[in-house]
């Protein structure tokens, strides 16, 4: 591992309040961004900073600081404890460290800023074959995160993360109709994400889709099965269902749904929900939490039988139960929340294309738009990027402006078959003003009665 990052003497600092902890991080980007047929942006940059927090019954009192001196941690200290007195008196050494980074094949400093550039370049190439081209967006982004965090536990948890991405957004115009399409690639781990793609071939997918659509009819409307194909990933399973079960929104009464449920039944007994952090490679994935908890899957619906929250230190507390690190924060500018990480539904045991053929009618997503959620009810709008009408079993034509409109936990007891096969998307989840790296997936997913909605573009 890299040097450690350094704060003098900063367990003194911890002394104060039920518990404490100190988040000390250093993160280093590039990022580079095409538009209008060039390089439009290059961003690189550097930033240190701590923050600390301390617990004291229900109360959080939080501050952070730019960059890593001691002076600057000794006034934000005595800001924060005025009026507490010492509880604890820490051990002269940490009593566990703990260290860990991702596995990076080949880091991404030692690529040449060249051969970055010229992915932007072929995909760019690559997408204006095609008529119809209006707006094309590239971007390529990598972020290396070096943590270290102290808690009045005695523990100390030092990891590196790397995070890579490649994305491309496409709007096509024909007629005064816009289309767009979207896609992205990445995860936690060197160049190597991004080397393993084909980039221009990934253009011409984006490309296909947008242009396609233009001559696409308008989505069927009504109710009707819905199919969720694998390549769709797990956008619904983490807007729909997730948010709701942070157990943050369930204590306050924001995520009412699944509040005091746990052990009863919650979805079809076939459905299982995790949340894995472990699971090598996700952009979602980490090996301690921001609050240095360890990394552990979460088994949030068992057979159908909902079995637990995702928690942070604060919201295990109140239930009296220990943290299942999830515990996150976009920054040493934010105090930790609860949050997902790699959400997801368990596989099952049918085959795919029998599930397709089991519907005479209906909808296949292959794509999921954007989306909207009301997490008291678990109410939902999602707009299908990719859809075809399902015709004897089959495979039908595009259409295009389908919206799926239901609620979370009715479509969690209304899935009836689930596929073997499993699909993922990656992303940036916000939630409080914070964004966390994720990532979603789900097997193939039949839903009996879903209502679509349509679009007048």
């Amino acid at each position: 591992m890299r040097q450690q990052l350094h704060v003098d003497h900063p367990m003194h600092h911890l002394t104060f309040g039920d518990y404490a902890d100190l988040y000390c991080e250093e993160v280093s980007n590039l990022s580079l961004g095409w538009e209008e047929g060039h390089l439009e942006k290059v961003t690189t940059g550097v930033e240190q900073g701590v923050g600390l927090r301390y617990l004291v019954g229900e109360e959080t009192r939080f501050a952070h600081i730019d960059g890593l001196q001691s002076e600057a941690l000794e006034r934000c200290s005595r800001a924060l404890t005025k009026g507490l007195k010492p509880v604890r008196t820490l051990p002269d050494q940490p009593t566990t460290i703990r260290e860990a980074r991702c596995p990076v094949e080949q880091p991404p400093e030692q690529v040449p800023m060249d051969r970055k550039v010229a992915l932007l370049e072929a995909a760019f190439a690559a997408v204006h074959q095609f008529p119809h081209i209006r707006q094309v967006v590239i971007r390529y982004g990598e972020a290396r995160k070096r943590i270290q965090i102290f808690t009045s536990e005695g523990e100390v948890s030092n990891e590196e993360r790397l995070y890579l991405t490649f994305s491309l957004s496409v709007i096509a115009e024909k007629e005064g109709l816009l289309q767009t399409a979207y896609e992205v690639v990445g995860g936690l781990g060197g160049f190597e994400l991004i080397a393993r793609h084909d980039v221009a071939a990934l253009a011409r997918l984006v490309a296909t889709r947008a242009v396609a659509k233009l001559s696409a009819p308008p989505a069927p409307v009504g109710e009707m099965p819905v199919i969720i194909a694998a390549e769709a990933g797990g956008t619904l399973i983490h807007e729909a269902i997730g948010h709701s079960l942070e157990a943050d929104g369930v204590q306050k009464g924001i995520s009412p749904v699944y509040k005091g449920k746990r052990g009863q039944v919650v979805a079809n007994e076939i459905v299982t929900v995790y949340d894995d952090p472990t699971l090598p490679g996700h952009r979602g994935s980490y090996a301690f939490d921001d609050e240095g908890v360890p990394a552990q899957r979460a088994v949030l619906i068992d057979h159908g039988v909902l079995t637990g929250y995702l928690y942070d230190r604060f919201t295990a507390r109140k239930d009296g139960v220990p943290s299942n690190g999830h515990g996150r924060r976009e920054s040493f500018h934010h105090r930790p929340i609860p949050r997902m990480a790699n959400t997801y539904v368990a596989q099952g045991t049918h085959n795919p294309q029998e599930i397709l053929r089991s519907i005479p009618s209906g909808l296949l997503v292959t794509r999921m738009g954007g989306g909207q959620v009301d997490t008291a009810t678990g109410d939902f709008v999602f707009e299908v990027e990719e859809g075809f009408v399902i015709q004897n079993g089959s495979r039908g034509p595009l259409v295009r402006g389908a919206t799926l409109l239901g609620n979370g936990p009715r479509v969690l007891r209304s899935i009836d078959l689930v596929g073997s096969d499993l699909g993922w998307g990656i992303g940036t989840c916000g939630k409080d003003g914070q964004g966390a790296p994720v990532s979603d997936g789900v097997p193939t997913l039949r839903i009996p009665k879903l209502v679509v909605g349509g679009s007048l573009g």
